[in-house]
């Protein structure tokens, strides 16, 4: 074998080795037989948690797809207890007032031009199926998990912010400031991105349920399996329809909408 092509075959041996290791760190990261949590340093003066959410012999597969069913009809204007619910789960930071370090749900009004008619509803990652965010992302930091959830690595994110470009759904926030008091849960960390996980660590607990939409009063959201046809939101998928915004964009969205 000759100098060039020795090169060439040590080259190929790296690239396809680097998911392998990625995936790896992954598994480290969100694996393990207990939950535990420690002080991770990824950068000077940034310190994570790390949190084992899921027992290692229970894996996460393709048999789910987790998902939202959003009602903007029963969605109230002025209601904000998704948010808020949101925001005490994951231990995001209130600044002043109702602002917080970061938004993983914001409410939106859509207003019908010619009609005036105007809706409410709560935008968060819509959990595609093929996410942009991904296919962006340098370091693998942004990943779909086989059972549709999409996360972000913190320990290997690096804040280049590529993902928030590319998001469709501008669902996506930086850390600009270091965090304190952060929750076992929901590790966060300065200089890196950060959006909905389809609250992961309460799938992956099997608690069923999402805290936005446990906290919904009006009962305009519903969590629930996507591939299994007896649930309660492909049922009423299946009956009232649903639709996904920017559906010309073909990522086959987790979340869908009724009363568009």
């Amino acid at each position: 074998m000759s100098h060039l092509d020795q090169e060439t075959d040590m080259k190929n041996t790296a690239k396809s080795s680097a998911p392998n290791k990625i995936d790896q760190y992954r598994r480290r990261f969100l694996g393990g037989s207990v939950a535990a949590v420690a002080g991770v340093a990824i950068a000077p003066g940034v310190f994570l948690q790390t949190v084992n959410a899921k027992p290692a012999d229970q894996e996460v597969t393709a048999n789910n797809r987790w998902g939202l069913l959003i009602d903007t009809t029963k969605c109230a204007s002025g209601c904000s207890d998704c948010v808020s619910a949101c925001n005490k789960e994951h231990g995001l930071r209130e600044i002043h007032g109702p602002e917080t370090d970061a938004q993983w749900i914001r409410k939106v009004t859509l207003k019908n031009k010619s009609t005036g008619h105007t809706i409410n509803l709560p935008m968060m990652c819509q959990h595609c199926e093929k996410p942009p965010c991904v296919d962006v992302c340098p370091t693998g930091a942004s990943f779909r998990r086989v059972d549709g959830i999409v996360l972000v690595d913190k320990h290997i994110c690096i804040g280049c912010r590529y993902c928030m470009m590319a998001c469709p759904y501008k669902a996506r926030s930086f850390i600009h400031e270091t965090l304190t008091d952060q929750l076992p849960h929901a590790p966060r960390g300065k200089g890196t991105v950060e959006s909905c996980t389809l609250c992961v660590h309460k799938v992956d607990r099997g608690d069923g349920n999402t805290a936005c939409a446990e906290a919904c009063s009006h009962g305009a959201i519903l969590f629930g399996d996507l591939n299994d046809r007896s649930s309660e939101i492909s049922r009423r998928l299946a009956t009232t329809g649903g639709r996904e915004l920017r559906a010309e964009l073909g990522l086959n969205l987790g979340v869908r909408y009724q009363g568009l």
